[in-house]
């Protein structure tokens, strides 16, 4: 079973306008909701590509009832943790011609006890199982809840994968996570270099660094330029971009490690090609990607 952990999940509330006139009445043209957070846009599509998981993280008030009524609406098991306070967070996503303005809420306060709540659903994880661990640590816990999670699956051989930043990444490292998906921008942050000169031998090096450190197996995404792949056996693949027109990037980099953990049975080439698919199909959309679209992307990547 694969397991996803979401710490501050949201309901994303997308207003469309023409020309926003700050000070003035605006009328929308058109608006749209969205279920998400980065652990449960993994989980929607690992399960429109029908690979079996459950969603775990927090949720509070009439929002997280709504939250979690709409990610299992869209095939996802749930079992998250009810908060006693507080509401989980709807964010506003402000478009017109020119930009996007994004107001985001900071979500309720994870106590002492709910996250002791998360550790102990963490005990039923077997040998062989999979948790995602995505997003960065609300400010209300503490900067090492991952290591501290992970600490406790130690004893278990848990496949671990973990999509974050700078060191709430690399200070995972020590527990050797089977997979990390860094991509370009953050894998250059974290060695200090520019995105700008961060060129596929570049890239290469930097995933040799991370994988000698802990990590079995590293993707670094490069938007338009592809991805490239340094598995665990020391093979190295590097798959172009598919083609197409970005509308939301948001849960793109979800979504590719959604592909590849769908796609890994058969080969780690074939889980990067499938992450990359699955990356593209939801960047060419509004929301996250069905599997119809990430299959028919898969025809022309192979």
């Amino acid at each position: 079973m694969i397991y996803t952990v979401t710490f501050n999940p949201a309901i994303d509330y997308v207003m469309q306008f023409p020309q926003v006139q700050h000070g003035n009445m605006n009328r929308s043209t058109g608006e749209s909701i969205f279920f998400g957070g980065k652990g449960i846009n993994v989980s929607v599509v690992l399960s429109q590509l029908g690979i079996p998981n459950t969603a775990l993280g927090f949720i509070a008030g009439f929002t997280g009832d709504e939250l979690e009524k709409g990610v299992r609406g869209m095939g996802v098991q749930t079992d998250f943790i009810r908060l006693k306070k507080g509401m989980t967070r709807i964010n506003v996503k402000i478009t017109d011609t020119h930009e996007v303005t994004e107001l985001n809420a900071n979500g309720p306060d994870i106590d002492a006890d709910a996250l002791s709540e998360l550790m102990a659903k963490t005990e039923s994880l077997r040998d062989g199982d999979t948790i995602v661990l995505a997003g960065s640590i609300p400010k209300c816990l503490p900067a090492d809840t991952y290591e501290k999670l992970l600490a406790k699956l130690n004893d278990r051989d848990i496949r671990i994968v973990v999509d974050a930043e700078k060191e709430l990444l690399t200070d995972t490292l020590k527990y050797r996570p089977f997979l990390i998906k860094p991509n370009v921008e953050e894998l250059a942050a974290i060695f200090g270099r520019s995105p700008s000169a961060m060129g596929v031998d570049e890239v290469r090096e930097c995933a040799a660094e991370l994988q000698r450190k802990g990590a079995r197996n590293v993707i670094v995404s490069m938007g338009s330029n592809g991805a490239f792949l340094l598995d665990e056996n020391g093979e190295k693949h590097f798959h172009t971009a598919f083609t197409g027109k970005t509308i939301n990037a948001v849960g793109a980099g979800d979504s590719m490690v959604a592909g590849f953990l769908a796609g890994v049975g058969k080969g780690y080439g074939h889980a990067l090609v499938l992450g990359l698919a699955a990356g593209a199909a939801t960047a060419f959309t509004d929301g996250i990607a069905t599997g119809d679209a990430i299959n028919e992307l898969m025809k022309q990547g192979l």
